[in-house]
C-alpha cells in the first residue's frame, strides 16, 4: 500500500507563510489562516510541505487505502491560493456563487486575491465543510 505523501508536520506555519515571496499572497495567506483558524475553532497544523490544515480525521476507502487529512485547508500554489473545502451539492453551489470570483477543481478552490472574495461567506463554508467531513467520517 502506497504511503500517503501528505500527512500532518512539525513544521512551522508562520515558517512557510513567511516563506512566500510574494507579499500580496503573503498577507493573503497570513489573513486567511487567522479566518479559518476563527472560524474552525483550530489551531494551524502544517500538512506536508505546503497545505496549512484545521483539525483532521482518519478516512478509509473500500480499496482498503487509508489515512488522515485535514478538515479544511489552504496552501499557495503558483497560480493560485488553493482552499481545500469539503462539502458537495446545491448548497455548495449557493455558497459558491455568492463567494465572489474564484475557480473550483475537482475538490478544490481557487482564488487570485482574497479580496476577489466574500470573507463572510467564506468563514461560513470553512463552517460547512468541517460540520460535513465531521458527519461523513464519525466513527
Amino acid at each position: 500500500m502506497a504511503k500517503n505523501k501528505t500527512t500532518e508536520t512539525e513544521n512551522s506555519v508562520t515558517k512557510y507563510l513567511s516563506s512566500i515571496t510574494e507579499e500580496k499572497r503573503r498577507l493573503d495567506c497570513t489573513a486567511l489562516v487567522d479566518l479559518f483558524s476563527s472560524e474552525s475553532g483550530y489551531e494551524p497544523k502544517m500538512w506536508g510541505a505546503a497545505i496549512v490544515g484545521f483539525g483532521s480525521y482518519h478516512y478509509k476507502y473500500a480499496s482498503g487505502h487509508e489515512g488522515d487529512a485535514p478538515m479544511a485547508g489552504l496552501s499557495s500554489r503558483a497560480n493560485a491560493i488553493t482552499l481545500y473545502l469539503d462539502f458537495e451539492g446545491e448548497e455548495k453551489e449557493q455558497y459558491l456563487q455568492k463567494l465572489g470570483k474564484h475557480k473550483t477543481g475537482k475538490s478544490c478552490i481557487y482564488i487570485k486575491k482574497l479580496e476577489d472574495v466574500n470573507q463572510e461567506i467564506l468563514g461560513e463554508m470553512v463552517k460547512k465543510s468541517l460540520t460535513y467531513v465531521r458527519a461523513k467520517y464519525a466513527d
